[in-house]
Parts: structure tokens; sequence; C-alpha cells
């Protein structure tokens, strides 16, 4: 494979309105940033509550022809996207590799993910059947239909600006709704070319509209009355806020919070699998993903079998540019990010945890305004400190020792977060237990990263999300339908005079 080619635009990034590019009403603007040299490389248009209430009211426009369009023919429009999503799928992982910073291999992987969800909504006129059954009273048949809810939207993070926004608006699509993206202003220019790919692929303008910018662009579609249902991935607070102000402005809200995943090991795993499993799912994208492993949870003996291999690989990394194709580790997505995250190991060293391998202060050469930092492992941290119990968001690994199986899992369920979670063992009957008795969302055995697939479902417990839905697979229909039910009968069943009484099957 050759070197991928970079994505280098510097021209504005505005809205999609209506089928075409739209500037702000108002002068608004923040700038875009290439993490890898810390150079501004774009200006993005903040939207003001007007440009908001411009997307619903287009999407609101395009809405009843889209929902009266038959499945199937919906369904072939999400397909001939689905092709032009593979045909340009290294255009997009360069746009995240330039504005988020994750190497360019592992943005490969998010936008196939992404893919796949766009795959199962090809399938979408068997997911919307409904249920009918004959003579459920006399001369009466009964049966349910899906229907789609009107203009929905969209509030997507900076850390996967692909594959989280494809958790949502293909699904909603082929459902019958019209969808507005509000995409993360750290890199928002892989919204506008999947917007510009459905109207290739035949989508009617006004069906799919994206408003870039700040909490003035959420609160505006929070508040919109035609906007009818909100998904949501980010932070806890946000979701949390979401959800309630959501709630009460009659909307359906599905909010997925924060993470603080774990993976135990057990003193029977193979250890060189468990620490590839740990590198990889700790620094992988710079830890910056809601299924990252924050917590090594090391039972019994296998710390000090573990936590050498660790710092050995932690210190090894190939932190670079991550168009460089041989990187492990690209930057932080802000300098304010890294700022932060870097604040946090001071916090861990101040709390008394063990910091075996410092990434603070990394630099690479020739990227000296990049905002990088080094893959950090702290060991011998305890359950009350800050660093255990609040997301990081970075390359930073903690070590907590646990004497047994019993007290890995108590640890695991007292945390406040379900999101994800790992156990990695050769017990099957260990195995089995955890997935159990585990109070976690997602759960992998041997697997660092359980993320579900398409048709599966995407979603965590406690704090982690806030709702009723898991995001994508079946749980994502019902998301983006509600239920009607009907009941029939012709006027040669009807029996003469009025009837005061529950109607019964009889």
């Amino acid at each position: 494979m050759g070197a991928p080619e970079a994505f280098t635009a510097t021209t504005d990034i505005t809205h999609w309105i209506g089928g075409q590019r739209v500037p702000s009403s108002g002068a608004r603007r923040q700038a875009v940033y290439n993490p890898a040299t810390g150079a501004v490389s774009r200006q993005l248009h903040l939207a003001e509550a007007v440009d908001v209430n411009a997307a619903v009211a287009n999407a609101q426009a395009a809405f009843p022809a889209w929902a009266d369009t038959p499945p199937i023919r919906r369904a072939r429009v999400i397909n001939q996207f689905l092709a032009l999503m593979n045909q340009h799928k290294d255009t997009l992982a360069a746009m995240i590799t330039a504005e988020h910073g994750k190497v360019f291999t592992d943005a490969q992987g998010e936008v196939m993910r992404g893919i796949d969800i766009i795959e199962f909504a090809c399938g979408i006129p068997q997911l919307l059947k409904g249920d009918y059954t004959d003579q459920v009273s006399t001369g009466i048949d009964n049966w349910t239909m899906r229907q789609p809810l009107g203009v929905v939207a969209g509030v997507t993070p900076f850390n996967f600006p692909v594959m989280v926004p494809c958790w949502m608006f293909p699904v909603a699509l082929a459902c019958g709704n019209a969808f507005i993206l509000k995409p993360s202003e750290r890199d928002p220019s892989p919204s506008l070319f999947m917007a510009e790919l459905l109207k290739q692929a035949g989508l009617p303008d006004g069906v799919f509209n994206v408003v870039q910018g700040d909490k003035v662009a959420v609160d505006a579609l929070l508040a919109n009355p035609e906007v009818k249902a909100l998904s949501f991935v980010g932070s806890t607070p946000i979701a949390q806020y979401i959800y309630e102000t959501g709630a009460h402005h009659g909307k359906r809200v599905q909010a997925l919070g924060g993470a603080k995943n774990h993976m135990v090991v057990m003193p029977d795993a193979d250890i060189d699998q468990a620490v590839d499993a740990l590198i990889g799912a700790g620094y992988g994208s710079a830890g910056e993903r809601c299924m990252a492993i924050s917590v090594a949870v090391l039972v019994g003996d296998v710390a000090d079998k573990v936590v050498p291999k660790l710092a050995e690989r932690a210190r090894a990394l190939k932190i670079k540019n991550g168009m460089e194709l041989d990187a492990e580790m690209g930057p932080i997505v802000t300098r304010e990010a890294r700022d932060r995250i870097e604040g946090y190991i001071q916090l861990g060293v101040q709390e008394g945890a063990r910091l075996v391998v410092d990434g603070r202060g990394f630099k690479v050469p020739g990227h000296d305004g990049g905002f990088f930092t080094g893959g950090t492992l702290f060991d011998h941290v305890t359950p009350s400190m800050r660093i255990y119990k609040e997301e990081i968001f970075g390359p930073v690994l903690g070590c907590v020792r646990v004497p047994d199986f019993a007290a890995a899992v108590d640890l695991i369920n007292a945390h406040e977060f379900g999101n994800g979670v790992a156990c990695f063992t050769s017990d099957g009957n260990v195995a089995r237990e955890f997935a159990r008795r585990i109070q976690v969302g997602m759960v992998g055995i041997n697997v660092p990263i359980p993320v579900p697939m398409a048709w599966h479902g995407f979603g965590g417990w406690k704090r982690s999300l806030f709702g009723d839905m898991h995001a994508y697979g079946e749980e994502g229909v019902r998301f983006y339908t509600k239920q009607k039910s009907v009941m029939q009968r012709w006027p040669a069943s009807i029996g003469k005079g009025a009837e005061f009484v529950m109607p019964t099957a009889k």
C-alpha cells in the first residue's frame, strides 16, 4: 500500500441545508486545526438559532414525500450511498486523520464500521414489517405498523466523525425520517462530504441537513418543536443535560455518555495476549474512544507479570503524524485536550499512584507545534483516586490490583459508568460468571473492545446511557419509528345498537 493522499482543503466549512452548502447568518467562526502540526487548517461557520430553524423547516418540508416513499425505494437510495461510501472511504479516512489526528489505518477502520451500519440499513423493508392477527374478536382484525417520527437530529462527538453519525442517520433515513446532523466542531469536514454523497445517491434535497456549531445549535435543536427525537454521543454531563432538556420539550432522546472501561486479567489468562489487548485498547486512537480500556484490573499475582511488559510496550509506542502508515498513535485532538490529559497525570502523581511511564512533554521531530503526548502508565491506582473515578479520555492506563475474581467484579459494578468491559481468562466458568454478573452494557471475553456489530446495537448501562434504547440495530429502528395499532371490522360484522362495555374477544 502506497502513502495515502493527505486532506488539505482550506475553504470554510459551512452548513448543508436544502441540498446545498449554506453560510451562517451570523459572523461567528471557529478555527479547525490539524492536530499533528498545531496549525489552523480551516474556518468553521457556527450556526445561530435562525440557521438551525431554517434547516428544520427544510427538513419538515421534505419529510412527507420521503415518508411516503416505499421502503424498498428508500433502501435503494441508501444502497447507492453505500456504494459511494465504499468508493470514497480513503478520502473520508484522510479527512478524519487531518482533523482528529488518529492514525490513517485506524481512521479506515472507523469508516468501515460506519459502512457496516449503512449495509444494515439497506435491509429496512424487513425491519419495518408489522404484525397481523386475524379475528382477534368476532369480525375484527388487528395489526401494527411502524411509521417514521418526522424530523430527527443527531449530535455527534469528535472522536468518531464518520462512524457515530452513521450509527444514526442511515437508520433514521431508511425508516422514512428527515435528519439534521450537528457534528463536532473539532472535525466537521466528513459531515459535508457525506451530505454530498447522499445527494449523489439520489436522496431528495432537505431530507438530510447539516448544521455546524456549538451549544447554540444544540439548544436550538432541543427547543424546536418540529424536532421529534434527538440522538447524542458524548460526555455524561452533556448527555444528562440533553436527556433532561429534550424530555422537558417532549422529545424522544437517546443520549450516550461517558465511560471508564475496565479489563480484568485473570491469573490463568494468556499474558502476552492480555498485554497486546491492553496496549491496543488503551493507547489506540490516543485513548480518545468511548470504548478505550483505561483501567487494567489485575487479579492475584498477575500484576507482577503484566506491568513490566506494559511499561516496555508503552515506552516503545510509535507516536507520529497519523498519515505515516507505521504510526501506532497520533496526536491529541486539541491543545486544550492534551493539557487536560497531562493535568490528570500530575493529579495521579499527587494522589499517590506509581507513575511507571510518563508520557508528558512528548515531542515528534518536525512537528513541534503538534498536540502530542506519550503513552502513560500508572500502577497501584486505587478506587478513591480521581484518575480512577473520572474519564480522562487520553492515553493513560491505570492498573488496579485486586486479590480475586469476586473483588474484580465488585470493583467494576461499583463504578458509576457501565459502558464497556472485558475479561481475559482461559476458564470457561469464570467467563460465564463474569458475563452474567457484571453490570455493564457491552462485555468482551478475551475481546478488549467489544463494540457490537451493526445488527446488535451499541449502548452502556448506568450513567453511560440516558434513555431506553441503544444505538443502531433493531433498537435504532424502534427509536426512529413509532408503533401504530389498527383494529378493523366492516359493516356486515357490526352488531345493532350502541355498546357501553369494554369490547372483548367474544
